[in-house]
């Protein structure tokens, strides 16, 4: 092969570059050059060293990185302010969103304070603020009503059971399942992490995870709901269980409490006006008024200075043990029938988790530990559970007030803590009169944000239909099917969707820009020229097990070769090839036995008339040979319109070689074709005849005459694998088959543009024989254009010649 071009006035070498002839240039290295044995890599992960043993020191321990170069003077004070502005947040929603875990208001608390701590220790984010959050209470509210219903702590008077519930019983029950839960799912997200499992968080989707947190935002709303009025209707689980509840909540509308809906109409308005103005003043002011904390401050204080729960009878948060509980070991128990709600917890917290640390990460310059952070986020709820902590995970609302107070480093997470802690041990006791409503309407007003996540459906309405299916599906699911099976639907189908796109991509025959050395799509570029003789094809997608079949089948479409009925085509014509040969040397054999006998019998029998032995073995040979002409021509009428026909140009001698020639068109005249089958059957020619030359005219008048305008069919495809980051086994099979299959009719097959990965999995699965070899693997698609010209383009086809610059981008 001349492997150098020159190109018009620019004299350009150009050198084509199979894959062979790639790997000795670049000497690029093979698979088992760069694979380790299973020897050396334990000897290398165990080696121990000192810089060594202070990366993993300091990699599982990110504090001792930063801390010893914090700087007080530049760093304290904002860092003050803002754990201070974090920590009065930590008080109302830590309270609030107890109530939404179906826990006592103090282990809100409680969450709000042992995870804060932990994360100070192995957390790689300077800005999210771990605790409590909507989604991951709502969820464990779930598992608590689930396993700790309230008919499972009826009171027992003797031998009648009453309707009080024994609150304190349940309550502590409630306890033990949030906290197993929250141990379980903290050991699955530090496994996670320490195996490197830190790109789970990537199968949630944004469009997923906010139409989630929007299905979350639903149950919240829901769940607050008898508090608001003051009723309390029956309890359910499983799915379906938000319908059930709201029509059971609608259904106790007229048993409103009357004083609890005014504490709740007052206390929302107040907070929606003070945060619309918190918004409006929010450039002026240093940092933002604490309107929850306010809130819950005015709302304790006339409840205890009008007695609203004994004279009103208003529902209050109740007595809040002052000063910290001993840790304890959850109920190991539990934790079986938790397993898949802690699973989910893990999931969706990190997810959460992860997203948020990354836009801050973005935004300020600094990088965020995928890996570490799991592990971060398992320690702070694995840690936590023994306290009677339950699954925690940033707030975003927490997070952006302490990014915009000035935090700078994890030192806010522990200023903020410690007003958690001296709330905790001081000030705990003076919010048992604080009415529930308050809570629930605190809840109710910081879902604001993901109301406005409805908005979601109009952009992606504008910018993808397949986002948007997958935001309907997961917001549906979530809702109809609760938070826990909602969140595996969601994830199955966003995942299907993938699984889809990947099964129909799109394929595309490319077309050179004049000029350049750019292969465009030439449906979608006009300027895109077609090489002629040369197919270049292309999928959008990587072929694999799921696509290959389809992807086969659209080479076939694109091609215009119908590669099955030419390769039936082809033999059919071969097999009566066979047939004609045998005939004309039965023929051979019958004439000259004839002959024999017709010299012998006139030596014995002089003077007796001996008949023509042409003309009787022609008459014989064509009454025996009518019934396969009819088969012929029945053969010929059969064909579908656009099918690419085999015709041979010459017939095939006893033992030679028979060329082939494609063509493809229209419909051809059956009759036309007949009277062709009836001249390569040789019944109508003399035995001194020419019937190579016979049939070469009879060839060129049927497909000028008979058949229409016809074109040359490619003598060669070009299979465009530049989009392909892996092959499977189903895929190199196919990948065979295309080749055997176009090499039947004459057709090469080459590949261009794989990737190094790309030809070590075709090495390693035997695709490489003695007639497919690295020699049909080009670098790129322009070099396999220029093989294919130079192998066989002046040979059938006309001589394709680029254009005196299409080459410019090589010039020298």
């Amino acid at each position: 092969m001349d492997s150098k071009r020159r190109f018009g006035k620019y004299r350009v070498e150009r050198e084509v570059l199979d894959e062979q002839r790639l790997e000795e240039v670049t000497q690029r290295k093979t698979h088992s050059d760069t694979q380790l044995s299973l020897t050396e890599w334990l000897k290398d992960s165990l080696r121990c060293t000192v810089p060594k043993l202070k990366r993993s020191v300091v990699s599982s321990l990110p504090v001792l990185y930063w801390l010893p170069k914090y700087s007080v003077w530049d760093y304290g004070m904002p860092d003050l302010v803002s754990g201070i502005s974090v920590g009065v947040m930590h008080l109302p929603q830590g309270m609030a969103y107890a109530l939404l875990a179906s826990l006592p208001p103090v282990f809100g608390l409680y969450t709000s304070l042992y995870p804060a701590l932990i994360y100070f220790f192995f957390g790689t984010s300077r800005h999210i603020s771990i605790g409590t959050f909507t989604v991951l209470s709502i969820m464990v509210g779930s598992v608590t009503e689930r396993l700790a219903p309230d008919v499972d702590f009826l009171k027992m008077n003797g031998t009648n059971v009453t309707a009080d519930v024994d609150i304190t019983a349940r309550d502590s029950y409630r306890v033990q399942v949030a906290a197993a839960t929250t141990v379980l799912g903290g050991l699955i997200q530090v496994v996670l992490g320490l195996v490197k499992f830190g790109f789970v968080g990537t199968y949630l989707s944004e469009p997923l995870v906010r139409a989630y947190t929007t299905a979350a935002a639903g149950h919240a709303v829901v769940a607050q709901l008898k508090y608001i009025f003051g009723v309390s209707p029956t309890r359910f689980s499983g799915p379906l269980s938000l319908v059930y509840t709201l029509k059971d909540v609608c259904s106790l509308l007229p048993q409103t409490h009357l004083p609890t809906v005014v504490v709740s109409a007052v206390s929302m308005v107040f907070l929606i006006a003070a945060k619309e103005l918190n918004s409006f003043l929010s450039p002026k002011l240093p940092v933002p008024v604490p309107v929850e904390l306010i809130t819950i401050v005015a709302g304790t204080l006339i409840s205890s200075y009008a007695h609203l729960n004994s004279n009103y009878t208003i529902s209050v948060v109740g007595e809040i043990p002052s000063g910290l509980s001993p840790p304890s070991v959850p109920d190991v128990s539990i934790c079986g029938e938790v397993i898949g709600d802690a699973f989910a917890l893990a999931i969706v917290g990190y997810a959460i988790s992860i997203s948020l640390g990354k836009t801050f990460a973005l935004k300020h310059g600094y990088k965020v530990d995928s890996n570490q952070e799991l592990v971060a986020l398992g320690l702070s709820n694995a840690v936590g559970g023994f306290f009677q902590c339950y699954s925690v995970c940033p707030s975003m609302s927490r997070s952006l007030i302490q990014e915009t107070t000035g935090g700078k480093t994890q030192m806010a997470g522990l200023a903020s803590a410690l007003i958690v802690l001296v709330t905790i041990l001081k000030l705990g006791p003076l919010f048992q009169e604080l009415p529930k409503a308050v809570l629930a309407v605190i809840v109710f007003v910081n879902l604001k944000g993901m109301f406005k996540q409805y908005s979601d459906v109009v952009t992606l309405w504008r910018r993808s239909k397949i986002d948007l299916v997958v935001w309907l599906v997961t917001w549906l699911s979530s809702l109809l099917l609760n938070l826990d099976l909602g969140l595996a639907a969601s994830i199955t189908f966003a995942l299907l969707t993938v699984i889809f796109r990947t099964q129909l991509p799109t394929y595309s025959v490319l077309g050179n820009v004049p000029c350049t050395e750019l292969y465009l799509d030439i449906e979608t570029h006009r300027e895109a020229r077609e090489i002629p003789g040369v197919t270049i094809f292309r999928s959008s997608a990587t072929v694999y097990f799921a696509n290959a079949e389809l992807y086969l089948e659209a080479l076939k479409e694109k091609s215009g070769l119908n590669i099955s009925k030419m390769i039936i085509y082809k033999r059919r014509q071969e097999a009566k090839q066979k047939r004609r040969e045998r005939r004309a040397e039965r023929r051979a054999k019958r004439q000259a036995k004839r002959e024999r006998q017709a010299q012998r019998a006139a030596k014995q029998l002089s003077g007796v008339p001996v008949f023509s032995v042409e003309e009787e073995a022609s008459w014989g040979d064509t009454c025996m040979d009518g019934n396969d002409t009819d088969k012929e021509d029945q053969g010929w009428t059969e064909r579908e319109n656009g099918t690419v026909f085999v015709i041979p140009t010459t017939p095939r001698a006893p033992g030679g070689h028979c060329r082939w020639e494609y063509l493809k068109g229209g419909v051809p005249d059956c009759t036309s074709l007949g009277w062709m089958s009836e001249m390569q059957d040789g019944d109508t020619t003399t035995l001194g005849s020419s019937s190579e030359d016979t049939l070469s005219r009879d060839l060129e008048q049927v497909s000028l005459g008979s058949l229409g305008k016809w074109t040359w069919d490619i003598h060669s495809i070009i299979l465009d694998l530049s989009t392909a980051n892996f092959i499977d086994t189903v895929a190199i099979k196919t990948m065979k088959n295309i080749f055997q299959d176009f090499s039947e009719i004459d057709v090469d097959i080459y590949m261009a543009g794989c990737q190094a990965s790309v030809v070590e999995q075709l090495e390693v699965g035997d695709f490489f024989s003695e007639s497919i070899t690295k020699r049909h693997l080009f670098a790129s698609v322009h070099d396999a254009v220029l093989y294919c010209l130079d192998h066989r383009g002046a040979t059938s086809f006309p001589k394709y010649e680029p254009s005196v610059d299409m080459h410019s981008s090589t010039k020298l």
